[in-house]
């Protein structure tokens, strides 16, 4: 049950798409949704400190940008008719992703833009992947071109049967029973001819959840399974693609996957991730 969404509002031209797709999913699951607005504080630049006047003016540019993304989010829950508030955080850019993280600990689903290269602060992308790995919670990703709202007509799951798609499918599941289909989508890098269908049981226990299932199976290779998933989504137009976010561990910091990497980077639907 989907019934607290945390949305991260950042700065960019893309984000009113993002949370007006983030307001269709609080409506969808009569939902309360929670807008955090970080205004960016940095004392230094490359190990050099800056003059005292340059940090105020860059701290209240922060603060009115902060505001006005705020402004627009409270306006777009109030005409959405949907309940909603926004909270206006003070953070070193540093602290942003953990800060963002900890507090998506206390919701149900957090949603972000898709990090945009050229365009959108870096901090943006290391948020991502904080509330993926930090928050303990399902991430739903809109990618920047997204310009409708939330439709659930076909939901696309990528499965591998790891701990990471299975706690994916578990989370998605109130997005996942309201669908009208379901793919069970299995890329298949050893390209088998065995009889079994990968797949079979997570099919079938969906189906006990009243989902409409079917099967698919792609054949790829090792290093192109997010190029192929991809792909299988332009020919089929997903409303929505579940799958785990898979990571590395290394010196107890997380590392993308590559799949998840290639994910993040190309997508053109909104993903729900988790891990």
């Amino acid at each position: 049950m989907i019934k607290d969404i945390l949305v991260n509002l950042s700065y960019e031209t893309s984000q009113d798409d993002v949370s007006n797709y983030a307001i269709s999913v609080a409506k969808t699951f009569d939902a309360h949704i929670v807008g955090t607005a970080f205004s960016y504080s940095q004392a230094m630049v490359g190990g050099i400190d800056l003059s005292a006047s340059f940090i105020l003016a860059q701290q209240a540019e922060a603060q009115e940008r902060a505001e006005s993304v705020a402004t627009t989010f409270d306006e777009a829950t109030r005409r959405a008719g949907v309940s909603g508030e926004t909270r206006r955080i003070e953070a070193s850019i540093g602290d942003v992703p953990t800060q963002f993280a900890h507090i998506a600990r206390r919701f149900d689903l957090s949603v972000i833009g898709q990090f945009e290269s050229g365009r959108d602060h870096p901090t943006k992308h290391i948020v991502t992947e904080a509330a993926l790995f930090e928050s303990g919670r399902p991430v739903l990703i809109v990618p920047f071109i997204q310009k409708d709202r939330l439709k659930l007509d076909h939901v696309m799951v990528c499965w591998d049967g790891s701990r990471a798609a299975a706690r994916a499918v578990a989370d998605a599941m109130p997005f996942l029973t309201r669908s009208g289909k379901a793919s069970i989508v299995i890329a298949d890098i050893q390209s088998a001819k065995s009889a079994d269908l990968p797949g079979a049981d997570i099919a079938t226990h969906l189906t006990r959840h009243g989902v409409n299932v079917t099967i698919e199976r792609i054949p790829v290779s090792k290093i192109d399974v997010s190029n192929a998933i991809l792909s299988y989504a332009a020919d089929t137009y997903p409303d929505l693609i579940v799958m785990g976010g898979y990571g590395h561990s290394r010196l107890r910091e997380f590392i993308l996957g590559g799949t998840t990497r290639g994910m993040l980077a190309s997508m053109t639907k909104p993903t729900l991730m988790s891990h």
